[in-house]
């Protein structure tokens, strides 16, 4: 930790250099950056680039549980006690990435309140995706989980419009992430293409009409 100052601390310039604690790795697309079942000492930090967070079953079946991007943290459950890492993340695309030992993220926490609810914020907006995600998996049909992951990914809902998804996202992936195989999402890519709800000439890109079919019967969660 650095010492104190006149200067208000700003959570941003803390992470954007490496220092006791803290390290800055560069990583290149399909480089894995931790494996399931390796040791849980620390948190990382994507300063910038995509991120893969996926799950291998004992059957050897794949399932992509998140996709990560620039200013998100990732693999916090040591945080939390966990003591081995729960899934494998692998960058999608060239990536800087801060990793911060436990202990130097849990005294910045406790010393910080910039710095905690930063954090918090992320850890709330987590969940709130996850709950979102296990409704849509209970809920929605394949069609609509794929419409609602490629809005996702191409940052819909933030500020300004849908950007073009970085990295080769592929089909495979794409039936990874929503629980489906490779030629549904195929087809339903194809459907979508043809009714211009998305483009995909070297890079794909999705238009915010997209956004009907996930609005369209969308369940509703009843008291």
């Amino acid at each position: 930790m650095e010492g104190r100052s006149d200067q208000p601390f700003d959570p941003k310039v803390f992470l954007a250099k490496a220092d006791l604690g803290r390290t800055i790795t560069r990583y290149g697309p399909n480089q894995k950056i931790f494996s399931q079942g390796d040791v849980a000492a620390s948190v990382f930090y994507i300063n910038e680039g995509q991120v893969k967070i996926s799950v291998l079953s004992e059957q050897g079946k794949e399932a992509v549980v998140a996709i990560m991007g620039t200013d998100d943290f990732f693999g916090e459950g040591c945080l939390a006690g966990q003591t081995r890492r729960m899934a494998t993340a692998v960058a999608m695309t060239d990536c800087e990435i801060m990793q911060l030992d436990k202990n130097a993220i849990m005294r910045v926490i406790h010393d910080e309140p910039a710095f905690s609810e930063m954090f918090i914020a992320h850890l709330l907006t987590r969940t709130i995706r996850v709950e979102e995600d296990l409704v849509d998996q209970l809920f929605n049909s394949s069609e609509k989980r794929l419409a609602r992951a490629l809005l996702l990914l191409a940052n819909f809902g933030k500020e300004g419009k849908p950007e073009p998804i970085l990295g080769k996202v592929n089909q495979e992936t794409l039936a990874e992430m929503i629980g489906t195989t490779r030629p549904r999402v195929s087809y339903f890519m194809n459907k979508f293409r043809d009714l211009g709800f998305i483009e995909y000439n070297g890079k794909l890109v999705v238009h915010s009409s997209l956004l009907n079919v996930v609005l369209h019967d969308q369940p509703q969660i009843r008291r």
